[in-house]
């Protein structure tokens, strides 16, 4: 199998804990503190990830300049974005506590939410893409932090939208259209950068770590602390070694 198809399949297998974690949220009671002690627990495995996968990567492939450029312009056109949607309704989309408006009260917030979604997926599966650049196979760290992750982040999200009144089929065709972006990203960071110099690669994966760490601090770790405030940094720390643990034992 040619590797820029593996590099979409790869990507679609880490999406599909979005839907995973929707149906979860959707068809299931499962407590808020519940939800959040899964969210921080996420928050911390993108963390570690992000420390000792990508940034390491990045810093290897292109030096300090191209890594931190990268990184700082991730976060800042994240920022941006999400600050965009959050004024048209996206704010809360990764809440599970019934923050999230409903199309009554703010219209046009079912697509920002929709959109903002996918922008909190996109990043995470490009990297995942560009893990398949040093012609190694996929990077299993990356994988898996993404995979463990995107399970929290459908489950509280997709509970806010049932709690907002938003339909089956709305809930689902996000989650189905966002896990098929999801596989088309992670192709299009391999195919796309596989012929560029390495210190374009290392900002791309920089680029990549700053805008999920924008999303963490933006949409994540506040679900986490709000409803599991008193356990949150432990549970997060939890998530931290469980990767740390995932990348000694694939390294």
């Amino acid at each position: 199998m040619p590797v820029w198809v593996m590099a979409g399949v790869w990507g679609l297998v880490g999406g599909s804990a979005l839907l995973i974690g929707a149906a979860l949220g959707y068809f299931a009671r499962v407590p808020q503190r519940w939800i959040a002690a899964v969210m921080a627990f996420g928050s911390g495995v993108l963390i570690s990830a992000l420390s000792f996968d990508l940034m390491d990567e990045a810093y290897q492939r292109g030096g300090l300049f191209s890594t931190g450029l990268g990184f700082l312009a991730g976060a800042a056109a994240f920022t941006v974005a999400n600050w965009v949607l959050a004024r048209h309704g996206a704010k809360h989309r990764k809440r599970s506590g019934g923050q999230q408006p409903s199309e009554v009260e703010d219209s046009g917030s079912g697509l920002a939410i929709a959109v903002g979604s996918l922008l909190d997926g996109i990043p995470e599966s490009v990297v995942i893409g560009l893990s398949l650049l040093g012609g190694k196979g996929v990077g299993l760290v990356t994988l898996g932090a993404v995979f463990l992750s995107n399970v929290p982040e459908g489950l509280s999200s997709s509970a806010g939208m049932k709690k907002a009144g938003r339909s089956t089929g709305y809930v689902f065709g996000v989650w189905v259209a966002i896990a098929l972006c999801c596989g088309l990203s992670s192709l299009a960071g391999y195919a796309v950068f596989r012929h560029f110099a390495p210190a374009v690669i290392a900002a791309t994966t920089a680029v990549a770590a700053g805008a999920i760490l924008a999303m963490l601090a933006d949409t994540m770790i506040p679900e986490a602390f709000e409803a599991a405030h008193d356990f949150a940094g432990l549970i997060t720390v939890a998530g931290f070694l469980c990767a740390f643990a995932l990348s000694k034992i694939a390294g």
